[in-house]
Protein backbone atom coordinates (compact mmCIF):
# COMPACT_ATOMS: atom_id res chain seq x y z
CA UNK A 1 0.00 0.00 0.00
CA UNK A 2 1.22 3.48 -1.04
CA UNK A 3 0.40 6.61 0.97
CA UNK A 4 1.68 9.80 1.29
CA UNK A 5 2.65 11.40 4.70
CA UNK A 6 3.76 14.13 6.74
CA UNK A 7 7.78 13.88 7.51
CA UNK A 8 9.33 13.51 10.97
CA UNK A 9 12.63 14.04 12.45
CA UNK A 10 12.96 10.04 12.70
CA UNK A 11 12.60 9.96 8.84
CA UNK A 12 16.42 12.07 8.82
CA UNK A 13 18.56 8.99 8.18
CA UNK A 14 16.54 7.22 5.70
CA UNK A 15 16.13 10.50 3.56
CA UNK A 16 19.78 11.23 3.32
CA UNK A 17 20.45 7.43 2.42
CA UNK A 18 18.07 7.37 -0.49
CA UNK A 19 18.82 11.10 -1.63
CA UNK A 20 22.56 10.38 -1.21
CA UNK A 21 22.46 8.81 -4.50
CA UNK A 22 23.16 10.72 -7.90
CA UNK A 23 21.11 8.92 -10.36
CA UNK A 24 18.63 10.76 -8.18
CA UNK A 25 20.71 13.98 -8.10
CA UNK A 26 20.46 14.15 -11.97
CA UNK A 27 17.16 14.43 -12.70
CA UNK A 28 16.35 17.35 -9.52
CA UNK A 29 17.13 20.87 -9.22
CA UNK A 30 20.78 22.05 -8.09
CA UNK A 31 19.02 23.48 -4.76
CA UNK A 32 19.16 20.43 -3.23
CA UNK A 33 22.73 19.59 -2.47
CA UNK A 34 25.07 16.19 -3.35
CA UNK A 35 26.19 14.73 -1.91
CA UNK A 36 23.37 15.02 0.55
CA UNK A 37 23.75 14.58 4.77
CA UNK A 38 21.47 13.70 7.57
CA UNK A 39 22.11 17.48 8.39
CA UNK A 40 20.89 18.41 5.17
CA UNK A 41 17.43 16.02 5.55
CA UNK A 42 17.05 17.68 9.21
CA UNK A 43 17.37 21.06 7.40
CA UNK A 44 14.61 19.93 5.06
CA UNK A 45 12.12 18.45 7.61
CA UNK A 46 12.57 21.44 9.63
CA UNK A 47 11.27 23.89 7.15
CA UNK A 48 8.61 21.38 5.74
CA UNK A 49 7.08 20.77 9.25
CA UNK A 50 5.80 24.58 9.16
CA UNK A 51 3.91 24.50 6.27
CA UNK A 52 0.00 24.92 6.96
CA UNK A 53 -1.62 23.44 4.93
CA UNK A 54 1.03 20.93 4.36
CA UNK A 55 2.71 20.98 0.82
CA UNK A 56 5.60 18.19 1.31
CA UNK A 57 5.29 14.51 1.99
CA UNK A 58 7.29 11.16 2.68
CA UNK A 59 6.01 8.36 0.53
CA UNK A 60 5.62 5.24 1.92
CA UNK A 61 4.84 2.05 0.70
CA UNK A 62 3.83 -0.94 2.88
CA UNK A 63 5.21 1.11 5.97
CA UNK A 64 8.52 1.92 4.59
CA UNK A 65 9.58 5.58 3.89
CA UNK A 66 11.24 5.42 -0.15
CA UNK A 67 10.78 8.98 -1.08
CA UNK A 68 9.26 12.36 -1.25
CA UNK A 69 6.55 14.56 -3.07
CA UNK A 70 5.37 18.00 -2.75
CA UNK A 71 3.61 21.09 -4.42
CA UNK A 72 5.61 24.14 -5.10
CA UNK A 73 2.00 26.88 -5.03
CA UNK A 74 3.62 30.31 -7.03
CA UNK A 75 0.83 32.61 -6.01
CA UNK A 76 -0.28 35.82 -7.53
CA UNK A 77 -1.36 35.27 -11.11
CA UNK A 78 -0.84 31.14 -11.07
CA UNK A 79 -2.55 30.91 -7.38
CA UNK A 80 -4.79 28.29 -9.15
CA UNK A 81 -1.84 26.31 -10.65
CA UNK A 82 0.24 24.17 -8.45
CA UNK A 83 3.88 22.32 -9.52
CA UNK A 84 4.47 19.30 -8.41
CA UNK A 85 7.72 17.96 -7.74
CA UNK A 86 9.01 14.73 -6.05
CA UNK A 87 12.04 11.65 -5.92
CA UNK A 88 12.07 7.88 -5.02
CA UNK A 89 14.87 5.98 -3.81
CA UNK A 90 16.58 3.53 -6.54
CA UNK A 91 15.82 0.61 -4.32
CA UNK A 92 11.90 1.06 -4.65
CA UNK A 93 12.08 2.42 -9.04
CA UNK A 94 9.97 0.17 -11.10
CA UNK A 95 7.11 -0.86 -8.38
CA UNK A 96 4.29 2.06 -9.62
CA UNK A 97 5.26 3.48 -5.91
CA UNK A 98 5.64 7.28 -7.60
CA UNK A 99 2.83 6.34 -10.01
CA UNK A 100 0.33 6.04 -7.47
CA UNK A 101 2.10 8.81 -5.25
CA UNK A 102 1.67 11.00 -8.03
CA UNK A 103 -1.99 10.43 -8.56
CA UNK A 104 -2.72 11.15 -4.49
CA UNK A 105 -0.88 14.28 -4.66
CA UNK A 106 -2.66 15.04 -7.26
CA UNK A 107 -5.60 14.62 -5.86
CA UNK A 108 -4.25 16.30 -2.64
CA UNK A 109 -3.74 19.88 -4.65
CA UNK A 110 -6.96 19.41 -6.53
CA UNK A 111 -8.94 19.25 -3.50
CA UNK A 112 -6.67 21.12 -0.76
CA UNK A 113 -5.93 24.11 -2.40
CA UNK A 114 -8.82 24.42 -4.90
CA UNK A 115 -5.99 24.40 -7.91
CA UNK A 116 -7.38 24.48 -11.40
CA UNK A 117 -4.04 22.98 -13.04
CA UNK A 118 -1.06 20.94 -12.08
CA UNK A 119 2.13 20.58 -13.63
CA UNK A 120 5.65 18.79 -13.40
CA UNK A 121 8.90 19.50 -15.08
CA UNK A 122 11.19 17.06 -16.63
CA UNK A 123 14.38 16.87 -18.08
CA UNK A 124 14.54 15.55 -21.45
CA UNK A 125 16.18 12.48 -20.23
CA UNK A 126 14.20 11.74 -17.31
CA UNK A 127 11.62 9.40 -19.30
CA UNK A 128 10.65 7.10 -16.49
CA UNK A 129 9.39 10.54 -14.74
CA UNK A 130 7.41 11.26 -18.15
CA UNK A 131 5.80 8.12 -18.38
CA UNK A 132 4.64 8.12 -15.12
CA UNK A 133 3.20 11.75 -15.23
CA UNK A 134 1.40 10.06 -18.43
CA UNK A 135 -0.11 7.15 -16.68
CA UNK A 136 -1.59 9.85 -14.37
CA UNK A 137 -3.33 11.47 -17.17
CA UNK A 138 -0.75 14.41 -17.61
CA UNK A 139 -0.20 15.87 -21.01
CA UNK A 140 2.87 17.16 -22.31
CA UNK A 141 2.20 20.85 -23.09
CA UNK A 142 5.74 21.52 -24.47
CA UNK A 143 9.35 21.59 -24.69
CA UNK A 144 11.56 24.25 -24.13
CA UNK A 145 14.79 23.92 -25.59
CA UNK A 146 17.94 24.26 -23.66
CA UNK A 147 15.95 25.37 -20.62
CA UNK A 148 18.33 23.34 -18.23
CA UNK A 149 21.60 23.51 -17.08
CA UNK A 150 22.86 20.45 -15.29
CA UNK A 151 25.90 18.52 -14.82
CA UNK A 152 27.25 21.31 -17.03
CA UNK A 153 25.40 20.57 -19.91
CA UNK A 154 21.88 22.30 -21.16
CA UNK A 155 19.08 19.84 -21.84
CA UNK A 156 15.51 20.28 -22.87
CA UNK A 157 12.40 20.88 -20.54
CA UNK A 158 10.09 18.67 -20.85
CA UNK A 159 6.67 20.42 -19.24
CA UNK A 160 3.69 18.13 -18.44
CA UNK A 161 -0.04 19.41 -17.23
CA UNK A 162 -3.15 18.10 -15.81
CA UNK A 163 -6.15 20.38 -15.28
CA UNK A 164 -8.92 19.88 -12.80
CA UNK A 165 -11.24 19.31 -15.47
CA UNK A 166 -9.75 16.75 -16.91
CA UNK A 167 -8.60 14.92 -13.95
CA UNK A 168 -11.06 11.68 -12.99
CA UNK A 169 -10.53 12.31 -9.05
Amino acid sequence: MVRIRKLDQTDATTIARLLNNKKIWDNLRDYIPFPYTESDANNFISMVSKEEPQQTFGIEADGLLCGAIGLVLPGDVYQKTGELGYWLGEPFWGQGIITEAIRLITIYGFEQFNLERMYAAVFEYNKASMKVLEKNGYILEGISRNAIYKNNKLFDEYRYALLKKEHKL
